[in-house]
């Protein structure tokens, strides 16, 4: 119940959409699991599209600026013109700043991504606020910005599935399932990786894995894949062609491996907040922040080129030479600072990728570093390099069956696979225990959003305090005395009696079981001085979320509601109880609708900060 409670932002322009539209699809097909089956197929066929019109505009936006080949990657380019990388990327972030300002201009809110829709908002996304941010994010990744363009997939995808939802009236839950559909369709397209799009759906965008959600989301992966292979064919981002052998004191280095991965995730994910606060500090104008962030990581890219864009051409290079100990440290210095540099200032991308990279890089130096100094004992360099990409970028992106999955798919290699296993569940529960946070839920926590899932908690901003409370409240004024309060409340009568000045403003409760104790003062005294502290109270447009946060914070069994916020006339009171069952009430009744089905692998999340 804890983990349900969450600041939840208004929706405002075309986020604020009815909850049926006029278009509503005929009950029998909307009570059908193939029905919803053959929708997953069409989400995850426009994802793959999707994913294929970006790649395009991203390669041919690439041979325009840095003047490289349709399908090179950018990150194994090594021989760049150092003028031409520092003018690209300065310019480049210039248009990227102009565009982004246009664009708040334009439609000036924050944009929801698919996390948060399915968290809040019931799958509902903006297409205009998607297609901006998709533009912004082709920009960064055309002009080499160290991110990746994973979330402008995850993105477009989501907001196919949600917009063929909603046109055809689906209920709530279903919309949700869409969205994870073509998120799903997005990734499994982009890594040719079905298994990988699949779960990076059920984990980052569902939230849970229910069979009721399996057959679609799964469906729409496949299809996604299968788009792709079809039109390019068989494209996977790394393949191995050997087999890896693991020896039993590898177990104990994988375990290492997973806390030190879960240790860089964490600051890489402080280090892209801190790098934010620092160019919001700046006397930079907003638009101009992302220039110097691109002058910046061009700067760091003489050196080291391999960090610009996501990486996906450095992977190779790593899984199949390696890098000598100083360039792989050196490397992973680069790209930490590139990347928080990069979205710091104001490009817009994701660090999937990214992390990826960072992880085979610091895989390959785990794996140098022993044979550096003892080489008869150097490890397997491609198996360390497999297990750290799986470990950093779990404990970043924060889906670690994704990570597993991927590895699987595309190495095709158990004995691989059972090493990541072990590292990625370590950095998993590490980060989960010590930090809380993948970097979408960090970032929705410092936007004030305590979003820990996907869990669709948006319906508990629907039940309104106004309807819920009762009209019958123990009032008196404080200037009686308290004995006339205890003629007119004896104590057992009622628990709180609210107190309100000469105006009729709420000024505070009094228990008068405390103030007819028989150690009390025999002294006549006014009810006034009896009232400690401020007064909390809550309003008739507040959400039943709003009272249970209320309650905990101000341990009080009961809460006055008034008019507003500055008048404070009281018009009635809710009970912690009575807001409780309701809460009950209200989640049985959808569970019964098969609604907010958590499913026999759903994960748990703990209670935010704060939170009841």
């Amino acid at each position: 119940m804890a983990s349900s409670l969450v600041d939840s932002p208004a929706l405002s322009g075309e986020q604020a959409v009815e909850l049926r539209p006029a278009n509503t699809a005929e009950p029998r097909l909307r009570d059908s699991d193939i029905f919803l089956i053959l929708l997953a197929m069409i989400a995850g066929i426009l994802a793959g599209l999707g994913v294929l019109v970006l790649d395009l505009l991203l390669d041919g936006l690439r041979g325009v600026a840095f003047g490289e080949a349709a399908e090179a990657h950018l990150s194994s380019a090594g021989d760049l013109p150092w003028l031409r990388v520092l003018a690209v990327l300065t310019g480049g972030g210039l248009l990227v700043g102009i565009t982004a300002a246009v664009l708040r201009r334009w439609r000036p809110r924050e944009v929801v991504d698919a996390i948060e829709a399915n968290a809040l908002f019931g799958g509902r996304m903006s297409l205009g606020d998607s297609l901006g941010l998709v533009l912004v994010t082709l920009l960064s990744g055309g002009f080499g910005a160290s991110v990746g363009l994973e979330a402008a997939y995850t993105q477009l995808g989501s907001v196919m599935g949600s917009r063929l939802g909603r046109h055809l009236g689906l209920r709530r839950d279903d919309v949700r399932t869409l969205v994870g559909c073509g998120a799903a369709g997005a990734i499994a397209a982009a890594f040719n990786a079905p298994l990988a799009g699949a779960f990076y759906a059920f984990e980052l965008i569902v939230g849970s894995y229910t069979l009721q959600t399996l057959a679609p989301v799964g469906m729409s992966a496949l299809v996604g894949a299968l788009t792709v292979r079809t039109i390019v064919g068989t494209n996977p981002i790394f393949v191995m062609d050997r087999q890896m052998v693991i020896s039993p004191p590898d177990y104990p280095a994988f375990f290492v491996i997973g806390l030190a991965a879960a240790a860089i995730g964490v600051l890489v994910m402080k280090g892209v907040t801190g790098t934010e606060g620092i160019f919001r500090r700046l006397r930079v104008p907003r638009w101009g922040r992302p220039a110097l962030g691109g002058a910046i990581v061009g700067v760091v890219a003489l050196p080291f080129p391999q960090i610009l864009g996501s990486g996906h051409g450095a992977i190779l290079q790593v899984l199949h030479s390696g890098y000598a100990l100083p360039l792989a440290g050196g490397l992973i210095v680069a790209k930490t600072f590139g990347s928080a540099v990069s979205i710091g200032s104001g490009f817009r991308g994701g660090l999937f990728s990214s992390s990826l990279f960072l992880g085979s890089l610091f895989g390959n130096f785990c794996a140098e570093l022993p044979a550096h100094f003892a080489p008869s004992l150097a490890p397997d360099p491609v198996l360390y390099t497999l297990v750290g990409m799986g470990a950093v970028a779990a404990a970043i992106v924060g889906a670690p069956v994704t990570m597993i999955m991927l590895v699987l798919e595309t190495t095709g290699d158990f004995s691989a696979t059972t090493g990541v296993m072990v590292a990625v569940l370590t950095a998993a529960f590490a980060v989960r225990h010590w930090f809380g946070y993948s970097f979408a839920t960090w970032r929705f926590h410092l936007r004030g959003l305590k979003i820990r899932s996907p869990e669709d908690i948006g319906w508990f901003g629907e039940i309104k305090i106004g309807p819920m409370m009762r009209r019958d409240p123990a009032v008196i004024a404080s200037e009686q005395s308290v004995a006339e309060m205890l003629r007119r409340f004896p104590p057992g009568s009622t628990k709180q009696v609210f107190v309100v000045d000469s105006g009729g403003r709420l000024c505070g409760t009094v228990d008068p079981a405390e103030a007819g104790r028989p150690d009390a003062d025999a002294e006549p005294r006014r009810v006034a001085d009896l009232v400690t502290g401020s007064a909390a109270f809550l309003l008739p447009g507040d959400d039943l979320r709003t009272a249970l946060i209320r309650f905990s914070r101000t341990a009080q069994e009961s809460l006055p509601v008034v008019d507003t916020a500055e008048n404070r006339h009281i018009l009635g009171y809710v009970s912690e109880a009575y807001a409780l069952r309701r809460y009950a009430q209200e989640l049985e009744r959808r569970r019964s609708l098969g609604e907010d089905d958590a499913g026999v692998f759903s994960p748990g999340t703990p209670p935010a900060e704060g939170e009841a």
